[in-house]
């Protein structure tokens, strides 16, 4: 199982990566980066990352619904609410991939593609399956 120096090596291999991090949404903290950051920043990218994830993830509406087959494990908190987000603009992608822990699951992958090399459906499975991998700890 790969750590988060191969998890966000992984994603720079995807085509289009321009840059990716691994953020704890709760502070802002980015416990990794490799690449370009949007604004040429990553501290500053890592902050508005866990913004945009925070908002998502204590918003209700975006949950799944607690009644729904295969989503049990959402009332222990191990889960968080949201896969990932999704947000473009005229030159590329920004995908937040929320990754589940053992312990608080406050930490997701941001990968930052162009938009004219990336491919945002293998970006956003490739980023589930490394999710799903990652070890923290």
């Amino acid at each position: 199982m790969p750590g988060i120096d191969e998890c966000l090596l992984e994603a720079m291999r995807l085509p289009g990566a321009r840059g990716a991090a691994l953020v704890d949404w709760t502070s802002g903290l980015a416990l990794g980066a490799v690449g370009e950051a949007p604004g040429g920043d990553q501290e500053a990218a890592a902050v508005e990352a866990a913004e945009l994830a925070r908002l998502a993830a204590e918003q209700h509406a975006f949950a799944a619904d607690p009644g729904e087959e295969g989503e049990a494990g959402h009332d222990d908190g191990a889960d968080p609410p949201v896969e990932d987000l999704i947000i473009s603009n005229r030159d590329s992608y920004h995908v937040l991939r929320f990754v589940r822990t053992s312990f608080d699951s406050s930490v997701c992958l941001h990968l930052w593609l162009a938009r004219a090399d990336g491919n945002l459906a293998l970006a956003r499975i490739r980023l589930g399956e490394m999710a799903g991998r990652l070890v923290l700890g």
